[in-house]
């Protein structure tokens, strides 16, 4: 009997191309494979890129008191704007969580302008990124196949540790999405063991310094192109070798 050959694996691409300064007014929202693009906000301050995101996104949740980082960030961010018309204009779709956070007034001003509020206080086992990334899969995956959204969260590096290792988490819980975890200085995104993975460097914007972190389990066979120092084949795992402080050599990497 002849062996079973081994099942390819589909491939994802990622790519920084969403933080890339529109040529004009009417471009479309860059993104991996032209993805539709969902901007997900924390309550953690706003990154200076949030405008731009902001307006290539096709929906715009708010988790809980991102509400409030939205309402008075993005007048801080957009000084020369006045700060209600900036507040009318960028106004979430969504404000989503269990609504401990969110000051009252904010949520009562993006009420009237037409943003749903969804109390999810009845469930304390997930975190108010874990029901926004839920939300947003659920209700765009009749046009969306998963792989082909990509799904930013604003302000999900930074403050507490365990919050960051939560948000973490959620990229392990949702593996077929492209979710990138976003902050001034870096982002995150997982490498699901489902894919293969094409990483496409926007030099302009990101790198050279690039990790590969084995977080919830050991790799025990990793093989890249386009770092300076490569992996072939190589394990890693906590308390053994890990890819820190990696460079960037080629526009793009394969693992």
């Amino acid at each position: 009997m002849a062996p079973t050959a081994p099942t390819q694996r589909p491939t994802m691409r990622h790519s920084s191309a969403f933080l890339l300064p529109s040529t004009a007014p009417s471009s479309p929202a860059p993104g991996p494979d032209d993805a539709a693009v969902a901007v997900v906000v924390l309550n953690q301050p706003l990154p200076r890129f949030a405008p731009l995101l902001w307006s290539r996104a096709a929906v715009r949740v708010c988790a809980d008191g991102g509400a409030n980082r939205v309402f008075d960030g993005m007048p801080a961010l957009l000084p020369g704007q006045d700060p209600d018309e900036v507040r009318a204009s960028y106004k979430p779709d969504v404000i989503k969580g269990d609504m401990d956070s969110v000051r009252p007034e904010v949520k009562e001003h993006y009420s009237n302008l037409g943003t749903r509020i969804v109390d999810e206080s009845h469930d304390q086992d997930t975190t108010d990124l874990h029901k926004c990334i839920a939300f947003i899969a659920e209700n765009y995956s009749a046009t969306n196949k998963s792989n082909q959204l990509s799904i930013l969260v604003l302000g999900a590096l930074g403050g507490r540790f365990d919050h960051e290792m939560g948000n973490i988490n959620v990229l392990h819980l949702f593996p077929s999405i492209n979710i990138v975890l976003l902050s001034d200085d870096c982002l995150i995104f997982l490498l699901s063991k489902m894919h293969t993975h094409e990483i496409h460097v926007e030099k302009s914007i990101e790198g050279p310094h690039c990790g590969l972190i084995p977080i919830g389990m050991p790799s025990t066979s990793t093989t890249t192109t386009g770092l300076r120092w490569n992996l072939d084949n190589t394990s890693m795992s906590f308390g053994g070798l890990i890819s820190t402080s990696n460079i960037v050599e080629e526009d793009k990497l394969t693992q």
